[in-house]
């Protein structure tokens, strides 16, 4: 049997990059190791989440980090979901959506 994937979308590509952005952003200070490994997953799945290497990854994993994270599903997906044009920083280079 023969697998065949089929390529990412543009709009895959970047809402994979949004999302590791995001997830980069909330960890802060604390490591890629300690993360991933209060998530269950390896610390180079979480590396290649944060840098969009893994443009769509599991739904469990990003439950598990966003969890980890103290990030609510709901606004993670909205802010992945919202045109670029409608993100913008504030002063504080905090992300904002309108």
């Amino acid at each position: 049997m023969v697998v065949v994937r089929v390529p990412l979308t543009p709009d895959e590509l970047a809402r994979g990059q949004r999302l590791g952005a995001l997830l980069r952003e909330a960890r802060g200070d604390r490591t890629v190791l300690t993360i991933a490994l209060d998530a269950g997953i390896s610390p180079e799945t979480l590396r290649k989440i944060e840098t969009g290497r893994i443009a769509t990854p599991a739904f469990p994993t990003v439950a598990a980090v966003a969890g980890v994270l103290g990030l609510s599903l709901d606004a993670l997906w909205a802010q992945l979901c919202a045109p670029a044009s409608l993100t913008t920083q504030d002063d504080d280079g905090e992300r904002l959506v309108s």
